[in-house]
């Protein structure tokens, strides 16, 4: 019974799926822009942007995660620690040394794609399991680290961060941080798709799909890997700055182990190789916590059902890639 309908839910989504393939993607991108710009004009609720604001800040990571998982390959259990890098950095330069938050952000994306760098190349060697727990323990050095340094703020972390000027505007409300959030999205899924088209994103497909194939092609996958893990790493550098802006505040306690976790589920969910697709699965993964507060302490035996139902009956994910879509139909 539960099979039957299971299958009954697959076959609606792949009925879905062929109809959104035949909208126009202009017309379907502008019907989304719209929407999306108009969102503050309808949600009056600063708690509902605020969410909405979470919610971008998992898009983005999980833009950044999916190009080292679902495009390199490389699977990683400690996505926090650039996150927590970049979130630092610009706090540290925003409240200790009244740097503009604007020129934090690429100060945030070079801390963070340094930390990639310096967590890739000592494991390029390790694949499957042993790379999950290298990059799961370093996560929670980088976490232990900042929770006992006191140039950090150790426990207390770090308060009182300045909100963003521009000129001589100063973002405090929480639809001018939801435009914000808003853009860095809109900005990471272009340049992802950009990079995943271009001559590096094939590079890392072949890497992934066959390392020696690609080796003998004359692919340099040491390089390309490292690379992977340089540019997902500043990706979420990027978020942690943002981050920090709205909260004004940060402390390592926000980078745990399931901060990881619920953006790797994001990526899984959404389909790995798929952009689109893990935006919507970070949406999804942020949101559904928020739907079922009341039940908090069951939130992780759902979500662990939920990633069985999803292996068994939809391995590649909700929306994978449209070239793995045609390869299932056929």
């Amino acid at each position: 019974m539960g099979g039957k309908m299971l299958g009954s839910i697959q076959d609606l989504y792949c009925g879905i799926s062929r109809m959104m393939m035949r909208v126009p993607r202009p017309v379907a991108l502008g019907a989304l822009g719209i929407v999306l710009l108009g969102v503050p004009l309808i949600v009056q609720n600063a708690y509902y942007l605020d969410l909405l604001f979470l919610i971008g800040i998992y898009m983005t990571l999980a833009i950044g995660l999916s190009i080292l998982l679902g495009q390199a390959g490389l699977f990683s259990m400690g996505y926090a620690a650039p996150y927590a890098i970049g979130a630092y950095t610009a706090a540290i330069m925003c409240q200790r040394y009244g740097v503009s938050f604007w020129i934090t952000i690429p100060c945030a994306i070079l801390t963070a794609g340094l930390s990639g760098a310096v967590i890739g190349w000592p494991v390029l060697r390790v694949r499957g399991d042993y790379l999950a727990m290298v990059t799961l323990g370093f996560g929670e050095i980088v976490r232990i680290t900042l929770n006992n340094l006191k140039f950090t703020g150790a426990a207390d972390g770090i308060f009182g961060i300045p909100a963003p000027r521009i000129g001589p505007f100063v973002l405090t409300q929480s639809w001018q941080f939801y435009y914000l959030i808003l853009i860095a999205v809109v900005l990471s899924w272009i340049a992802a798709k950009r990079l995943i088209n271009s001559r590096i994103g094939r590079a890392w497909n072949c890497t992934r799909d066959d390392e020696y194939a690609a080796e003998s092609m004359g692919v340099n996958t040491i390089w390309m890997k490292l690379l992977a893990f340089i540019v997902a790493s500043a990706w979420a550098g990027i978020a942690g700055a943002i981050f920090i802006a709205k909260m004004t505040a940060v402390a390592p306690e926000t980078f745990t182990f399931m901060t990881s976790f619920m953006i790797l589920l994001g990526v899984v969910l959404g389909g790995m190789s798929n952009i689109s697709g893990v935006v919507i699965g970070a949406a999804i993964v942020t949101l559904l916590p928020e739907l079922f507060r009341t039940f908090e302490d069951a939130r992780l035996l759902a979500f662990g059902i939920a990633l069985v139902l999803l292996m068994i009956f939809r391995p590649q994910g909700l929306f994978p890639a449209r070239d793995k879509v045609t390869t299932e139909e056929e």
